[in-house]
C-alpha cells in the first residue's frame, strides 16, 4: 500500500511540475528549439529585456498587482476587524457568506459582470469608454478582498481578547488599542493576505481580459496575444522569471506564518 501511495504521489508531482521544469530548462536553450537542447545560454533573457512591449506589460502588471494588493489589504483588514466585532451571529454569517462569493464565482462570471457594470456606469455618467487601467484596478482589488479577509480573520480569532480589554482599562482609546496591541499580533495574517492578493493579481487573465483596454496591457494579456502568432522564445524566459518571483513570495508567506506562530508560542510560554 505504501508503494502504491508513493507512486501515486510522484505521478501527481510529475504531472504538476514536469511542464514547469521543461519550460525553465528550455528558457536557457541557445538554439531556441523544443526538440533539441543545443547549449546553455542567457540569449532569450537578453531578447526579453530588449522587448519594450513586454517590459511595459510587465511594469503594468507590477503596478496593478502592487496597487490592488495594497488597497485590498487595507480594506480587507478593516473588514476582518468589523466582522470580528460583530455580535449578531446571523448577520455575521450572512456577511461572511457574501464576502466569499467572489471566491466561489467562476472568473468568467466575475469578469463579464464587472465589464457590464463598468460599461453601464460609464453610459449613465456619460463617460464613454471607461474600460482601462482604473477599471482593472477596481476589479483586481475586488476579487482579492476575500482572500485578504480569509487570511486575517483567523489571526483575530486567535488573538487574546483580554489584552485589548487591558489596553482599554489602562487608558487607550479603541483606535490606540487596535494599532498598538492588535495590529502587531495580526501582522503575519496581513502579510499573507498581501502576498496572496499580489500573486493573484499578477497571475490574473480572465477578469483582466474583460475589463481592460488596448492602451493598458498586462503581462498575461501580452502572453495570450503572443499565442495568436509564433510564440517568442523570450516568453519562456519571462515565464521562468515569473515562476521565480512567485516562488520567492510563497517562501516569504510561509516564513511570515512560521515567525508568527513562534511568537505566539513564546507569548504563551511567558504566561
Amino acid at each position: 500500500m505504501k508503494i502504491l501511495s508513493r507512486t501515486y504521489m510522484w505521478v501527481v508531482f510529475a504531472l504538476l511540475y514536469a511542464p514547469i521544469l521543461v519550460l525553465v530548462i528550455f528558457s536557457f536553450n541557445d538554439g531556441g528549439s523544443l526538440s533539441a537542447y543545443t547549449g546553455f545560454s542567457f540569449r532569450w533573457y537578453g531578447e526579453l529585456f530588449r522587448d519594450q512591449v513586454a517590459l511595459q506589460s510587465l511594469k503594468n502588471s507590477f503596478f496593478l498587482a502592487a496597487s490592488s494588493s495594497l488597497l485590498a489589504t487595507v480594506i480587507g483588514t478593516f473588514a476582518a476587524l468589523g466582522l470580528d466585532r460583530m455580535r449578531n451571529r446571523y448577520v455575521k454569517g450572512a456577511v461572511n457568506s457574501v464576502t466569499n462569493i467572489p471566491m466561489m464565482n467562476p472568473d468568467i462570471v466575475t469578469g463579464v459582470s464587472m465589464m457590464l457594470l463598468f460599461v453601464a456606469l460609464g453610459g449613465m455618467l456619460g463617460l464613454g469608454d471607461v474600460l482601462g487601467k482604473w477599471t482593472m484596478l477596481i476589479a483586481h482589488t475586488t476579487f482579492s478582498l476575500p482572500y485578504v479577509i480569509l487570511s486575517v480573520m483567523p489571526r483575530f480569532k486567535q488573538f487574546d481578547k483580554t489584552l485589548r480589554e487591558a489596553a482599554l482599562d489602562l487608558g487607550c482609546t479603541p483606535a490606540q488599542s487596535f494599532f498598538k496591541v492588535e495590529l502587531p499580533a495580526i501582522v503575519p495574517g496581513i502579510v499573507s493576505g498581501l502576498v496572496m492578493a499580489f500573486t493573484l493579481s499578477l497571475d490574473d487573465f480572465v477578469i483582466s481580459h474583460f475589463v481592460s483596454s488596448p492602451d493598458f496591457q498586462t503581462l498575461p494579456l501580452y502572453i495570450y496575444n503572443q499565442t495568436a502568432h509564433n510564440v517568442k522564445y523570450s516568453m519562456y524566459a519571462l515565464c521562468t522569471l515569473i515562476i521565480a518571483t512567485i516562488l520567492v513570495l510563497l517562501l516569504a508567506v510561509n516564513f511570515a506564518g512560521s515567525v508568527g506562530d513562534r511568537t505566539k508560542r513564546r507569548r504563551e510560554a511567558l504566561k
